[in-house]
């Protein structure tokens, strides 16, 4: 597609900050352990750190990203994107100095400010590039495709952490993350802010209220630089399609946020996983999303639909998190990881559901309120999960159970999927001439 070319320096940019990002993974949950526990495989401290990390940042995040995308509205996407890819190395040049408990504390706090500008702001406004490039009909291919370089980024960086020794994978990291920020000053091309895409658009009302039964939701005329809460809600609150949206996208973040958080720390307590065979693990799963979404998504799109696609996803989720839960042997993980072929269709059908519901100009505001949300629910799962997963991965558990926190997770993705099919389903929107 003509459209995806147009999109090379940015999948370019997401494919280099992706692989800095998640190279550290493996890494950093024996890192973390040996700095706070050293010789043991169990350390409740480094979970509640850890959980600590995520809900502070979260919380930043819910704050930061919304204003962001708003920003981006109005200076560009590329002046934005300049924020997340540059406050993401300073993190990283921390631990490749040392890793001792200092600088792991050190790594922590500046992590969660980074972690705030960086976390949602980066997703947040690739999406909102993507949509000021590409036309409606073509959105949720070159979404999924968005997605299939980042999880590349995520295979590559898998890799290399494999083989790369602990001392040298911040470094190495710290270094690719310096050289995307600079290729995306150098390469990438600021966009027109969807004005192309406007023209071609201008004569149709964006839905028709005989199939959707909706108003189409519009953002007040913002007199400020920065939109207030109120202008997210109301952005929400307009649109029956955008307030479903933002319910699936709590849950399934909450039960994202908790599995995640809780996963390699089980992972080591039940079956004394290393960073290796962590690599391996998100190897698989991270080969499954980048093949998924690269060569499967583009062409199941056109045939079955968004709608039916995102079910698809919540119910591979749902299973994938169970699997993980009743693990009775090391090899039960890899077995689960492969169902992420499926689960990872559920954000690119939810972001371009959304951005069929707004326009052109409101793109960054509206992946911004649907990240926020995502980012509240990564708020509220440290404080339900970061206990249940410190308790039952102690000796103190009330009965054997090391899964148990990652099971509950499970019962947020089935919740999350229960609503997406009892919800009265989004009829495709149809242009009319004016």
């Amino acid at each position: 597609m003509k459209d995806l070319g147009d999109l090379f320096h940015l999948f370019a940019c997401a494919f280099l900050f992706h692989f800095s990002a998640f190279m550290v993974i493996p890494a950093i949950t024996d890192v973390t352990i040996e700095a706070l526990c050293p010789g043991r495989d169990q350390c409740s401290l480094a979970i509640y750190l850890s959980g600590i990390n995520q809900a502070i940042t979260g919380l930043g995040t819910l704050v930061v990203t919304p204003l962001v995308g708003n920003l981006s509205d109005k200076y560009g996407r590329k002046a934005m994107l300049t924020l997340p890819m540059t406050s993401v190395i300073v993190p990283l040049v921390v631990l490749a100095c040392g890793r001792s408990r200092r600088h792991l504390y050190a790594y922590y706090v500046i992590k969660m400010v980074s972690g705030m500008f960086s976390d949602g702001s980066m997703q947040c406004l690739s999406l909102a590039y993507v949509a000021d490039k590409v036309c409606e009909r073509r959105r949720a291919s070159a979404f999924g495709v968005l997605s299939g370089v980042s999880a590349a980024g995520f295979v590559s960086g898998t890799v290399a952490a494999r083989f790369l020794p602990t001392a040298h994978t911040f470094q190495v990291s710290a270094s690719v993350a310096a050289v995307s920020a600079v290729y995306m000053r150098v390469f990438l091309e600021e966009t027109d802010g969807g004005a192309a895409l406007m023209d071609e658009e201008s004569t149709r009302p964006l839905c028709s209220p005989a199939t959707d039964g909706e108003s189409c939701p519009r953002l007040p005329t913002l007199k400020k630089k920065v939109p207030s809460l109120g202008d997210m809600f109301s952005l929400l609150r307009n649109s029956l399609t955008l307030t479903r949206a933002a319910i699936l996208v709590f849950f399934n973040s909450l039960a994202d946020s908790g599995f995640q958080s809780a996963l390699l720390y089980y992972l080591k307590a039940q079956f004394h996983f290393n960073k290796d065979e962590f690599a391996d693990l998100l190897l698989i799963a991270g080969g499954a999303g980048a093949f998924s979404q690269l060569l499967l998504m583009p062409s199941l799109v056109p045939a079955i639909g968004e709608e039916r696609l995102l079910n698809v996803g919540l119910l591979a989720s749902c299973a994938h998190i169970f699997l993980y839960s009743i693990a009775w042997s090391y090899w039960v993980p890899y077995f689960a990881s492969t169902f992420v072929i499926l689960g990872v269709f559920i954000h690119p059908c939810i972001r371009s559901i959304v951005s069929k519901k707004v326009r052109s100009n409101e793109q960054g505001m509206a992946q911004g309120c649907i990240t926020g949300i995502a980012s509240f629910a990564s708020i509220l799962s440290p404080l339900a999960f970061t206990p249940l997963t410190a308790l039952f991965l102690s000796e103190n558990a009330p009965f054997n159970f090391k899964g148990f926190s990652i099971m509950c997770a499970g019962f947020a993705s089935l919740l999350a999927f229960t609503l997406s099919i009892t919800m009265r389903p989004t009829t495709t929107i149809s242009y009319q001439k004016v």
